[in-house]
């Protein structure tokens, strides 16, 4: 029985040979630039996927949540780092973590620190973030009377370890070709060794994190960094193509669709999959138009390469209307089945709550958890 005949309404594929290659790939990386790999797990946030990266030799990872981090605990990794700002209102789960894994936490201010330092009396590591650029969050590297008064609090706790510096590039997001990320990366790349070179001395064990998919996937370089954490490298998606970071034949997920309409006198298709299937998000073409998808044929065993001049160009909450040529729309037939290569496969992923595997098995993902 194919994987087609199991499904009957929107539908994440997962390619597994694909995903394992991307984690062969980023993993072989690591080793070759003496860097650790701390994947973050956001783009997945499924077990069985994790355990593709363990057979690749990685034994630690990054997570965006405490419910993650608790999830990922339950399967079994020792070493979490929780790469979102403290929220104090999770401290029971953040306490409990503490007590049965190594759990490295995020900071942003002094008051973190002197927090942890009253009501956390379980050991942590801690990380400050840094912002070399993006401007989410973070310290700013530049800002050294902040990080002195950070550092000043860290010095003055001793049951919690400081690890270092801690960042995420997310600008390269709107770098487009490999100049663009370069650009991104070495300015990352300076600031982080400038945080190093002025602080090394008090803080001897200092280490510096930096991760992002674009710079982690199409750069060499990371030299006087101790470990890199790209996360949406294991599946890829449109947007990671439009910057630079992947080939098309990369991207290792894409939405099986029912047909349910055909409108022939504007070469428009109406499929089962919404803003509730892929998210809200769009990928602005060089042309000026929006799309929400590339559509690709679907086989017994495969998906083929996205169709010329078809994409999906409007999405509402189940509906998605992919407009096509008039020479492709004879393709199209209601009942029948199309894929679709998101935009954002991080999202996609998690609205979707789960994943099916080329070879009919069905994996887990966090969202789809009830917990």
């Amino acid at each position: 029985m194919s994987f087609l005949d199991q499904i009957s309404e929107p539908t994440l594929l997962l390619n597994e040979t694909i995903a394992r290659a991307n984690i062969r790939r980023m993993a072989e990386k690591a080793k070759r630039q003496n860097v650790r790999l701390r994947p973050h797990f956001k783009t997945h946030q499924s077990w069985q996927v994790g355990e593709w990266f363990r057979e690749e030799g990685v034994t630690a990872i990054t997570v965006s949540s405490v419910k993650m981090a608790q999830y990922f605990a339950r399967h079994g990794w020792q070493d979490i780092t929780i790469a979102f700002p403290l929220n104090r209102r999770q401290l029971p789960q953040i306490t409990e973590l503490a007590q049965q894994i190594t759990l490295n936490l995020t900071i942003t201010s002094a008051d973190d620190v002197v927090f942890l330092r009253e009501h956390l009396p379980t050991p942590v590591n801690i990380w400050i973030k840094a912002d070399t650029g993006y401007g989410r969050t973070g310290i700013k590297t530049e800002d050294t009377a902040v990080l002195d008064t950070v550092l000043q609090e860290l010095a003055q706790t001793p049951q919690h370890t400081f690890l270092g510096f801690l960042a995420h590039s997310g600008h390269s997001y709107k770098a487009r070709g490999v100049e663009a990320i370069a650009a991104v990366h070495q300015q990352t790349l300076e600031k982080m060794r400038a945080l190093k070179e002025q602080y090394l001395a008090a803080w001897p064990h200092l280490q510096l994190s930096i991760g992002d998919t674009p710079s982690c996937s199409a750069m060499e370089d990371f030299s006087g960094m101790d470990e890199i954490r790209p996360g949406n490298y294991v599946f890829y998606d449109l947007t990671q193509n439009q910057i630079g970071s992947c080939q098309l034949e990369d991207i290792a997920v894409a939405m099986a669709c029912p047909v349910v309409a055909l409108h022939p006198d504007r070469n428009e298709v109406i499929l089962y999959g919404g803003s509730v299937h892929f998210s809200k998000d769009m990928l602005p073409l060089p042309d000026g138009r929006t799309i929400f998808g590339l559509v690709v044929p679907l086989t017994e065993t495969d998906w083929g390469a996205p169709l010329p001049g078809t994409a999906v160009i409007s999405l509402s909450q189940e509906h998605g209307v992919v407009r096509t040529t008039p020479e492709l729309f004879s393709h199209f037939q209601v009942g029948g089945l199309v894929g679709v290569l998101p935009v954002h496969s991080c999202l996609t992923a998690d609205v979707a709550r789960g994943y099916l595997t080329l070879q009919g098995e069905r994996l887990e993902h966090l969202s789809g958890v009830i917990v």
